[in-house]
Protein backbone atom coordinates (compact mmCIF):
# COMPACT_ATOMS: atom_id res chain seq x y z
CA UNK A 1 0.00 0.00 0.00
CA UNK A 2 1.43 3.25 -0.93
CA UNK A 3 1.72 5.52 1.65
CA UNK A 4 2.70 9.04 -0.12
CA UNK A 5 -0.39 10.94 -2.35
CA UNK A 6 -0.18 9.67 -5.84
CA UNK A 7 -1.75 10.51 -9.57
CA UNK A 8 -3.61 8.03 -11.20
CA UNK A 9 -1.60 5.98 -13.35
CA UNK A 10 -1.13 8.12 -17.06
CA UNK A 11 -3.21 5.59 -19.03
CA UNK A 12 -5.76 5.57 -16.96
CA UNK A 13 -5.64 9.30 -16.64
CA UNK A 14 -5.16 9.88 -20.64
CA UNK A 15 -8.21 7.42 -21.55
CA UNK A 16 -10.50 9.01 -19.43
CA UNK A 17 -9.21 12.59 -20.87
CA UNK A 18 -9.46 11.27 -24.54
CA UNK A 19 -13.64 10.20 -23.63
CA UNK A 20 -14.02 14.08 -21.54
CA UNK A 21 -12.81 15.59 -24.58
CA UNK A 22 -14.32 13.44 -27.68
CA UNK A 23 -17.67 13.84 -25.70
CA UNK A 24 -17.01 17.49 -24.76
CA UNK A 25 -16.82 17.72 -28.99
CA UNK A 26 -20.10 15.80 -29.65
CA UNK A 27 -21.89 18.41 -27.12
CA UNK A 28 -20.39 21.39 -28.54
CA UNK A 29 -18.94 22.66 -25.64
CA UNK A 30 -15.33 24.61 -25.66
CA UNK A 31 -14.66 24.46 -22.02
CA UNK A 32 -16.26 22.36 -19.21
CA UNK A 33 -16.04 23.93 -15.55
CA UNK A 34 -16.47 21.26 -12.83
CA UNK A 35 -17.37 21.10 -9.02
CA UNK A 36 -18.41 17.26 -8.73
CA UNK A 37 -15.42 15.03 -7.18
CA UNK A 38 -15.39 11.97 -9.52
CA UNK A 39 -15.22 14.30 -12.75
CA UNK A 40 -12.87 16.14 -10.93
CA UNK A 41 -10.50 13.09 -10.35
CA UNK A 42 -11.79 11.71 -13.93
CA UNK A 43 -10.34 14.45 -15.66
CA UNK A 44 -7.60 15.35 -13.46
CA UNK A 45 -6.30 12.24 -12.29
CA UNK A 46 -5.68 14.04 -8.90
CA UNK A 47 -7.02 12.37 -5.40
CA UNK A 48 -8.36 15.52 -3.00
CA UNK A 49 -9.02 14.93 1.05
CA UNK A 50 -12.44 12.49 1.18
CA UNK A 51 -15.06 14.30 2.77
CA UNK A 52 -18.68 13.22 3.70
CA UNK A 53 -22.05 14.99 2.68
CA UNK A 54 -22.00 17.69 0.17
CA UNK A 55 -20.00 20.66 -1.02
CA UNK A 56 -21.19 24.15 -2.49
CA UNK A 57 -19.92 24.32 -6.31
CA UNK A 58 -16.74 25.56 -6.75
CA UNK A 59 -14.77 25.27 -10.07
CA UNK A 60 -13.14 22.71 -9.03
CA UNK A 61 -11.07 21.77 -12.31
CA UNK A 62 -11.25 23.25 -16.18
CA UNK A 63 -10.56 21.65 -19.34
CA UNK A 64 -10.24 22.98 -22.27
CA UNK A 65 -11.24 21.54 -25.44
CA UNK A 66 -8.81 23.39 -27.88
CA UNK A 67 -5.86 23.04 -26.27
CA UNK A 68 -6.84 19.93 -23.72
CA UNK A 69 -5.30 21.70 -20.85
CA UNK A 70 -6.76 21.03 -17.41
CA UNK A 71 -6.64 23.57 -14.76
CA UNK A 72 -7.23 22.38 -11.40
CA UNK A 73 -8.02 23.84 -7.90
CA UNK A 74 -5.21 22.87 -6.00
CA UNK A 75 -3.56 24.37 -2.99
CA UNK A 76 -0.07 22.18 -2.96
CA UNK A 77 1.28 20.52 -5.80
CA UNK A 78 1.86 16.79 -3.59
CA UNK A 79 -0.12 14.25 -6.23
CA UNK A 80 -0.22 16.49 -9.23
CA UNK A 81 0.39 14.52 -12.33
CA UNK A 82 3.33 15.56 -14.78
CA UNK A 83 0.84 16.88 -17.78
CA UNK A 84 -0.98 19.41 -15.28
CA UNK A 85 2.08 21.88 -14.85
CA UNK A 86 2.23 23.93 -11.34
CA UNK A 87 1.10 27.43 -13.48
CA UNK A 88 -2.37 25.57 -14.04
CA UNK A 89 -3.31 25.17 -10.54
CA UNK A 90 -5.36 27.94 -8.59
CA UNK A 91 -5.82 28.01 -5.22
CA UNK A 92 -8.83 28.13 -2.64
CA UNK A 93 -10.38 31.48 -2.21
CA UNK A 94 -12.86 32.96 0.00
CA UNK A 95 -13.31 35.63 -2.56
CA UNK A 96 -15.77 35.36 -5.35
CA UNK A 97 -13.96 37.64 -7.69
CA UNK A 98 -11.01 35.47 -6.98
CA UNK A 99 -12.41 32.70 -8.81
CA UNK A 100 -13.15 35.07 -12.01
CA UNK A 101 -9.99 36.26 -12.21
CA UNK A 102 -8.83 33.05 -11.96
CA UNK A 103 -10.25 32.00 -14.84
CA UNK A 104 -9.97 34.34 -16.98
CA UNK A 105 -6.52 33.47 -16.89
CA UNK A 106 -7.01 30.52 -18.49
CA UNK A 107 -6.62 30.46 -22.28
CA UNK A 108 -10.00 29.99 -23.90
CA UNK A 109 -12.62 30.64 -21.51
CA UNK A 110 -12.42 34.36 -22.85
CA UNK A 111 -13.53 33.22 -26.14
CA UNK A 112 -15.37 30.34 -25.68
CA UNK A 113 -18.86 30.05 -26.97
CA UNK A 114 -20.33 27.39 -24.84
CA UNK A 115 -19.35 26.39 -21.42
CA UNK A 116 -20.61 23.40 -19.55
CA UNK A 117 -21.11 22.84 -15.87
CA UNK A 118 -21.56 19.79 -14.24
CA UNK A 119 -23.62 21.76 -11.16
CA UNK A 120 -23.83 25.35 -10.79
CA UNK A 121 -25.34 27.68 -7.59
CA UNK A 122 -26.82 31.13 -8.02
CA UNK A 123 -23.81 33.10 -7.22
CA UNK A 124 -21.80 31.28 -10.14
CA UNK A 125 -24.44 32.05 -12.60
CA UNK A 126 -23.51 35.34 -12.27
CA UNK A 127 -19.66 34.68 -11.68
CA UNK A 128 -19.17 32.51 -14.86
CA UNK A 129 -20.50 35.20 -17.71
CA UNK A 130 -17.82 37.47 -16.11
CA UNK A 131 -15.27 34.70 -16.91
CA UNK A 132 -16.38 33.37 -20.44
CA UNK A 133 -18.30 36.89 -21.57
CA UNK A 134 -18.77 35.11 -24.78
CA UNK A 135 -20.06 32.29 -23.82
CA UNK A 136 -23.85 30.53 -23.48
CA UNK A 137 -23.83 28.80 -19.88
CA UNK A 138 -24.99 24.96 -20.41
CA UNK A 139 -25.43 21.55 -18.79
CA UNK A 140 -22.29 20.00 -19.22
CA UNK A 141 -23.10 16.87 -17.07
CA UNK A 142 -24.44 14.68 -19.76
CA UNK A 143 -21.01 15.03 -21.72
CA UNK A 144 -19.28 13.93 -18.49
CA UNK A 145 -22.18 11.19 -17.98
CA UNK A 146 -21.39 10.04 -21.61
CA UNK A 147 -17.44 9.65 -21.40
CA UNK A 148 -18.06 7.83 -17.58
CA UNK A 149 -20.65 5.32 -18.68
CA UNK A 150 -18.24 3.14 -20.94
CA UNK A 151 -15.31 2.68 -19.13
CA UNK A 152 -11.35 2.18 -20.82
CA UNK A 153 -9.44 -0.75 -20.34
CA UNK A 154 -7.55 0.86 -17.91
CA UNK A 155 -10.67 1.68 -15.97
CA UNK A 156 -11.58 -2.29 -15.74
CA UNK A 157 -8.30 -3.19 -14.45
CA UNK A 158 -8.85 -0.43 -11.36
CA UNK A 159 -12.13 -1.59 -10.81
CA UNK A 160 -11.10 -5.22 -10.74
CA UNK A 161 -8.23 -3.86 -8.14
CA UNK A 162 -11.60 -2.43 -6.01
CA UNK A 163 -13.42 -5.46 -6.49
CA UNK A 164 -10.33 -7.94 -5.35
CA UNK A 165 -10.32 -6.01 -2.07
CA UNK A 166 -13.79 -6.14 -1.22
CA UNK A 167 -14.15 -9.96 -1.88
CA UNK A 168 -11.47 -10.55 0.26
CA UNK A 169 -13.01 -8.68 2.49
CA UNK A 170 -16.36 -10.45 2.28
CA UNK A 171 -14.68 -13.83 2.99
CA UNK A 172 -13.30 -13.12 6.21
CA UNK A 173 -16.44 -11.93 7.68
CA UNK A 174 -17.81 -15.04 6.06
CA UNK A 175 -15.30 -16.50 8.18
CA UNK A 176 -16.59 -14.75 11.42
CA UNK A 177 -20.49 -16.08 10.92
CA UNK A 178 -22.25 -18.36 13.69
CA UNK A 179 -24.92 -18.09 15.77
CA UNK A 180 -24.37 -15.90 18.71
CA UNK A 181 -22.25 -13.49 16.62
CA UNK A 182 -23.16 -9.69 16.14
CA UNK A 183 -24.22 -7.69 13.17
CA UNK A 184 -21.69 -4.86 14.60
CA UNK A 185 -19.00 -7.60 15.13
CA UNK A 186 -19.23 -8.87 10.91
CA UNK A 187 -18.86 -4.93 10.05
CA UNK A 188 -16.13 -4.34 12.20
CA UNK A 189 -14.06 -7.35 11.09
CA UNK A 190 -14.93 -6.61 7.23
CA UNK A 191 -13.99 -2.41 7.53
CA UNK A 192 -10.94 -4.07 9.09
CA UNK A 193 -9.88 -6.57 6.27
CA UNK A 194 -10.38 -4.17 4.07
CA UNK A 195 -8.52 -1.36 6.10
CA UNK A 196 -5.68 -4.20 6.04
CA UNK A 197 -6.21 -4.28 2.22
CA UNK A 198 -5.42 -0.86 1.84
CA UNK A 199 -9.08 0.62 1.65
CA UNK A 200 -10.47 2.92 4.62
CA UNK A 201 -13.41 4.04 2.61
CA UNK A 202 -16.31 1.94 2.64
CA UNK A 203 -18.40 2.56 -0.42
CA UNK A 204 -21.37 1.26 1.92
CA UNK A 205 -23.11 1.91 5.29
CA UNK A 206 -24.63 -1.49 5.92
CA UNK A 207 -22.61 -3.96 6.13
CA UNK A 208 -24.29 -7.16 7.54
CA UNK A 209 -27.34 -7.92 8.70
CA UNK A 210 -29.89 -10.73 9.36
CA UNK A 211 -32.92 -10.55 6.85
CA UNK A 212 -36.60 -10.42 8.52
CA UNK A 213 -38.59 -13.63 8.48
CA UNK A 214 -41.69 -11.52 9.03
CA UNK A 215 -41.24 -8.33 5.65
CA UNK A 216 -39.50 -8.50 2.75
CA UNK A 217 -36.46 -5.53 2.92
CA UNK A 218 -35.94 -5.05 6.64
CA UNK A 219 -33.81 -6.48 9.18
CA UNK A 220 -34.51 -8.64 11.65
CA UNK A 221 -36.38 -7.21 14.68
CA UNK A 222 -33.53 -8.45 17.00
CA UNK A 223 -30.64 -6.95 18.97
CA UNK A 224 -28.40 -7.32 16.09
CA UNK A 225 -27.21 -11.06 17.39
CA UNK A 226 -27.17 -13.92 14.88
CA UNK A 227 -29.66 -16.89 15.72
CA UNK A 228 -29.72 -20.35 14.44
CA UNK A 229 -31.31 -20.55 11.38
CA UNK A 230 -30.54 -16.84 10.45
CA UNK A 231 -30.07 -15.73 6.90
CA UNK A 232 -27.47 -13.22 7.03
CA UNK A 233 -26.91 -10.53 4.20
CA UNK A 234 -23.34 -9.25 3.38
CA UNK A 235 -22.61 -6.22 1.42
CA UNK A 236 -18.95 -5.48 0.82
CA UNK A 237 -18.16 -1.95 -0.53
CA UNK A 238 -15.13 -0.01 -1.33
CA UNK A 239 -13.36 2.54 -2.84
CA UNK A 240 -9.98 2.11 -4.18
CA UNK A 241 -8.34 4.15 -5.93
CA UNK A 242 -11.75 6.43 -6.85
CA UNK A 243 -13.45 3.59 -7.80
CA UNK A 244 -16.01 1.49 -6.36
CA UNK A 245 -15.55 -2.22 -6.08
CA UNK A 246 -18.96 -3.87 -4.62
CA UNK A 247 -20.01 -7.76 -4.12
CA UNK A 248 -23.18 -8.74 -1.72
CA UNK A 249 -24.23 -12.72 -0.52
CA UNK A 250 -26.68 -14.09 1.58
CA UNK A 251 -25.18 -16.77 3.68
CA UNK A 252 -27.12 -18.84 6.44
CA UNK A 253 -25.80 -18.56 10.08
CA UNK A 254 -25.38 -22.34 11.01
CA UNK A 255 -25.30 -24.26 7.77
CA UNK A 256 -29.01 -24.01 7.42
CA UNK A 257 -29.31 -26.83 5.18
CA UNK A 258 -33.82 -26.58 5.32
CA UNK A 259 -35.98 -27.84 2.37
CA UNK A 260 -36.90 -24.01 2.55
CA UNK A 261 -33.34 -22.65 2.61
CA UNK A 262 -32.80 -24.87 -0.40
CA UNK A 263 -35.88 -23.86 -2.00
CA UNK A 264 -35.14 -20.00 -1.29
CA UNK A 265 -31.46 -20.11 -3.01
CA UNK A 266 -32.91 -22.14 -6.15
CA UNK A 267 -35.27 -19.22 -6.85
CA UNK A 268 -32.51 -17.03 -6.31
CA UNK A 269 -30.28 -19.15 -8.98
CA UNK A 270 -33.59 -19.02 -11.24
CA UNK A 271 -33.67 -14.95 -11.12
CA UNK A 272 -29.81 -14.80 -11.20
CA UNK A 273 -30.10 -16.60 -14.60
CA UNK A 274 -32.07 -14.21 -16.37
CA UNK A 275 -30.33 -10.81 -14.54
CA UNK A 276 -26.70 -12.54 -16.38
CA UNK A 277 -29.07 -13.14 -19.54
CA UNK A 278 -30.30 -9.65 -19.57
CA UNK A 279 -26.60 -7.79 -19.57
CA UNK A 280 -26.44 -7.81 -23.37
CA UNK A 281 -24.90 -5.43 -25.71
CA UNK A 282 -27.64 -3.59 -27.56
CA UNK A 283 -30.34 -4.89 -24.96
CA UNK A 284 -32.55 -2.59 -23.11
CA UNK A 285 -31.97 -2.31 -20.01
CA UNK A 286 -35.86 -2.77 -19.34
CA UNK A 287 -35.08 -6.30 -19.74
CA UNK A 288 -32.88 -6.29 -16.38
CA UNK A 289 -36.52 -5.10 -15.20
CA UNK A 290 -38.41 -7.49 -16.99
CA UNK A 291 -36.63 -10.59 -15.48
CA UNK A 292 -37.77 -10.08 -12.22
CA UNK A 293 -41.54 -10.67 -14.01
CA UNK A 294 -40.08 -13.69 -15.53
CA UNK A 295 -39.38 -15.38 -12.21
CA UNK A 296 -42.28 -14.43 -10.75
CA UNK A 297 -40.32 -12.34 -8.08
CA UNK A 298 -41.75 -8.62 -7.16
CA UNK A 299 -39.26 -5.79 -8.26
CA UNK A 300 -37.22 -4.49 -5.27
CA UNK A 301 -37.51 -0.78 -4.61
CA UNK A 302 -33.95 -0.37 -5.01
CA UNK A 303 -31.69 -0.50 -7.95
CA UNK A 304 -32.04 -3.52 -9.93
CA UNK A 305 -28.46 -2.62 -11.52
CA UNK A 306 -26.66 0.41 -11.98
CA UNK A 307 -23.00 1.85 -12.86
CA UNK A 308 -19.62 1.15 -10.96
CA UNK A 309 -17.27 3.61 -11.33
CA UNK A 310 -15.92 6.77 -10.10
CA UNK A 311 -18.87 7.10 -8.47
CA UNK A 312 -22.39 7.17 -9.29
CA UNK A 313 -22.11 6.24 -13.29
CA UNK A 314 -24.98 5.36 -15.29
CA UNK A 315 -27.24 3.59 -16.09
CA UNK A 316 -29.70 3.22 -13.19
CA UNK A 317 -32.39 0.66 -13.51
CA UNK A 318 -34.55 0.84 -10.96
CA UNK A 319 -38.62 0.00 -10.55
CA UNK A 320 -39.35 3.71 -9.92
CA UNK A 321 -37.61 4.32 -13.21
CA UNK A 322 -39.78 2.41 -15.83
CA UNK A 323 -39.34 5.18 -18.92
CA UNK A 324 -35.32 5.27 -18.31
CA UNK A 325 -34.80 1.61 -18.13
CA UNK A 326 -37.14 1.37 -21.59
CA UNK A 327 -34.80 4.55 -23.31
CA UNK A 328 -31.39 3.08 -21.94
CA UNK A 329 -28.79 0.79 -23.78
CA UNK A 330 -26.36 -1.44 -22.72
CA UNK A 331 -23.48 -0.65 -24.83
CA UNK A 332 -19.56 -2.94 -24.12
CA UNK A 333 -17.47 -1.37 -21.67
CA UNK A 334 -20.31 -0.58 -19.33
CA UNK A 335 -19.55 -2.07 -15.68
CA UNK A 336 -22.76 -2.71 -13.31
CA UNK A 337 -23.74 -3.60 -9.73
CA UNK A 338 -26.70 -5.80 -10.79
CA UNK A 339 -28.60 -7.32 -7.34
CA UNK A 340 -30.55 -10.25 -7.49
CA UNK A 341 -33.39 -10.53 -4.26
CA UNK A 342 -35.92 -12.95 -3.65
CA UNK A 343 -37.94 -13.33 -0.18
CA UNK A 344 -39.97 -15.70 1.22
CA UNK A 345 -42.28 -15.22 5.10
CA UNK A 346 -40.96 -17.76 7.67
CA UNK A 347 -37.71 -18.04 6.08
CA UNK A 348 -36.29 -14.83 5.12
CA UNK A 349 -34.43 -13.00 2.37
CA UNK A 350 -31.45 -13.77 -0.21
CA UNK A 351 -29.02 -10.91 -1.70
CA UNK A 352 -27.31 -11.30 -4.36
CA UNK A 353 -24.59 -8.72 -5.81
CA UNK A 354 -22.77 -9.00 -8.57
CA UNK A 355 -20.16 -6.89 -10.73
CA UNK A 356 -20.58 -7.59 -14.39
CA UNK A 357 -18.85 -6.38 -17.04
CA UNK A 358 -21.05 -5.81 -20.57
CA UNK A 359 -18.48 -6.83 -23.45
CA UNK A 360 -19.02 -7.28 -27.31
CA UNK A 361 -19.53 -11.02 -26.30
CA UNK A 362 -22.13 -10.82 -23.80
CA UNK A 363 -21.83 -10.99 -19.96
CA UNK A 364 -18.51 -10.84 -17.89
CA UNK A 365 -18.73 -11.45 -14.42
CA UNK A 366 -16.00 -9.35 -12.65
CA UNK A 367 -16.92 -10.77 -9.42
CA UNK A 368 -16.27 -14.36 -8.15
CA UNK A 369 -17.26 -14.50 -4.41
CA UNK A 370 -18.53 -17.80 -3.65
CA UNK A 371 -22.28 -18.84 -2.65
CA UNK A 372 -23.76 -20.43 -0.50
CA UNK A 373 -24.79 -24.04 -1.99
CA UNK A 374 -26.84 -26.82 -0.17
Amino acid sequence: MATEVLPDDRALRVGRRERALAHMAAHDLDVLVLGREANVRYVTGTRSLWTAGTRPFAPAAVLVRATGAVHALMTWDEGLPDDIPREHLYGLTWNPMNWVTALQGIEGTGTALRVGTDSISPLFAQLLPMACPKAELVDGEPAMRAARRVKTAEEIVALRESLAVAEASLATAVAELRPGVTEQHLTGVLLEAAAAGGVSTPATQEVAWVNSRDHPWRKAGTDGRVGPGDLVAFTSGVVAGGYIGEVGRTWPSDGGDSPDIRALYRRWADLWGGLYDACRPGAPAADLLAAYDTAGEPLPPMPVARGLGLGFDPPVVASGLPQTAAEERLEPGMALAVTGYVWQEGVGAVLGREAVLITADGAELLTSSPHWKP
